[in-house]
């Protein structure tokens, strides 16, 4: 009788031991084998298996033939312990709660060779605003109130010889958290002046404009938009960058504010840098043309937060 019993419960032990799932997730182990996406039943578990379908990979800054420099962009990858934390409470994975890392690109815009810059990358939901400033002082408070009422960034590119004589107006523009850049001292034809000459002007600029301000640009914008290679080379030798612009609101024309306005939006883009100055124009359309980018889902910020290689969170799907 008490064989009968030993030999049933030895039976019943084997029979628990083929049938339990972490014997056969032990046993596939030994097999070098994977275990089955079946076993997998943690949120933990889960949230590792899509994470892969949700990661963005990184863009490398690259030269175009058309658009010569062009910014990189971050890739994306799943914080999968963060977002385990935001899942736990509810115990099930929900994608609106993933948390993302930025994965930087191998390739930056410092590594390229000095080439102009037009625009930024075409898969970052932002624009720019380029104000070159020479001249058109009485537009200079309206167009910031304006963009102080958006909460709007802009980047300002200053004309040296306009910072000596304007140095109050150059102080507003900074205090008002805007950013400024280079744009020649005298405003010469920088493709047909001299070396010498276009090494002078930007010297001289970004002097008067940390004197007069605390800011040192690192950006060139080219007067007309007019250079030539030797002078994008110059401009990178004294640590700056050159700008140039892919929307052109043509403002010195004085258009009308209508005008003005669906000249921008019928070309804005992600990564457009749009070309601007002090005129009556813009200091008209500024607000209106603000909104109606805006509701395109374009943020607006300044050109070196374009060209950075950070994302926009909110444009992950």
């Amino acid at each position: 009788m008490k064989n009968i019993f030993y030999i049933v419960m030895i039976s019943l032990l084997a029979l628990l031991v083929v049938n339990n799932p972490l014997s056969d997730q032990y046993v596939a182990s030994l097999k070098g084998q994977s275990v089955p996406a079946s076993a997998a039943n943690t949120l933990m578990d889960e949230i590792e298996l899509k994470a892969k379908e949700y990661e963005v990979p990184p863009s490398d800054a690259k030269i175009d033939p058309v658009w010569k420099a062009m910014p990189g962009l971050n890739g994306l990858k799943v914080d999968i312990e963060a977002s385990y934390k935001k899942m736990k409470k509810d115990k099930e994975f929900n994608p609106e709660k993933l948390v993302f890392k930025e994965v930087s690109p191998n390739v930056h815009l410092d590594d390229l060779p000095p080439n102009a810059i037009y625009k930024g990358h075409p898969d970052k939901p932002m624009v720019s605003f380029i104000i070159n400033v020479a001249w058109g002082n009485e537009y200079i408070s309206p167009i910031l109130a304006t963009l102080k009422k958006n909460n709007v960034q802009a980047s300002f590119f200053l004309e040296g010889r306009w910072v000596k004589e304007n140095p109050e107006l150059a102080k507003m523009i900074v205090d008002a958290g805007h950013e400024v850049g280079n744009h020649s001292y005298s405003h010469p034809d920088m493709k047909i002046i001299s070396a010498g000459r276009a090494r002078e002007e930007i010297q001289k600029t970004n002097q008067v404009i940390e004197a007069t301000t605390g800011k040192v640009p690192t950006w060139f914008a080219p007067p007309s938009g007019s250079y030539r290679d030797e002078v994008v080379q110059i401009a990178s030798q004294e640590k700056l960058k050159t700008v140039m612009w892919s929307v052109d609101t043509i403002d010195w024309q004085k258009p009308s504010p209508d005008v003005l306005i669906n000249r921008v939006v019928s070309k804005i883009h992600n990564g457009a840098m749009v070309l601007m100055h002090p005129t009556d124009s813009t200091a008209k359309a500024l607000d209106q043309l603000i909104k109606q980018i805006q509701a395109k889902d374009l943020e607006i910020d300044t050109v070196s937060e374009l060209l950075s290689e950070d994302r926009i969170i909110t444009n992950v799907k």
